[in-house]
């Protein structure tokens, strides 16, 4: 099995490119959103069902679902969003996130696997900018509505070494 869990399979290589431009225009907007602090809106990229983790490479390699984050449902997004914005502290803080390397997997019906690599970039009042996180999205979208939305967003990071802030969604 592949790290991620994701068998990619034959998609019509027309499909695969226009499905991959939908999916990066959803990347940038997604980005966008982060970048700009606005975490009240982060959930709206997801489906009512949606599961949501964070988890290291190392446990990802041996199929351990033990993570960071793990958020499963619209539920535990707005409440994850609502405790980012209006009870966590931390400095205060710019992100940029750059998403590269889209591939499309698979389409089974109103579902599109997906894969593409992310970076964060953190800067913290006087310091320099930093590498917050690296590594891979690991995507299920469903269509609703005529728009992409997540069913499964798995961010797998690269490093053992992590920032001990990770706070905000990547």
């Amino acid at each position: 099995m592949r790290l991620g869990g994701f068998e990619p399979t034959d998609v019509e290589p027309r499909l695969a490119r226009e499905l991959r431009a939908e999916i990066e225009d959803f990347h940038a907007a997604y980005c966008e959103l982060l970048d700009e602090g606005r975490i009240e809106e982060w959930p709206d990229r997801f489906t009512e069902d949606a599961v949501y983790r964070i988890t290291g490479r190392e446990n990802a390699e041996a199929g351990l679902p033990v993570g960071l984050v793990y958020c499963e449902g619209m539920g535990m997004l707005r409440d994850r969003a609502f405790a980012i914005r209006k009870t966590s502290m931390f400095a205060p803080r710019y992100l940029l996130h750059y998403v590269t390397n889209t591939r499309v997997l698979g389409v089974a019906g109103e579902t599109v696997t997906a894969q593409a690599n992310y970076m964060v970039l953190q800067t913290l009042v006087d310091e320099k900018t930093t590498i917050h996180q690296a590594g891979r999205y690991f995507d299920r979208f469903r269509r609703a509505a005529g728009r992409l939305l997540l069913a499964e967003r798995h961010c797998v990071y690269d490093t053992l070494l992590i920032d001990n802030s990770l706070v905000l969604p990547v």
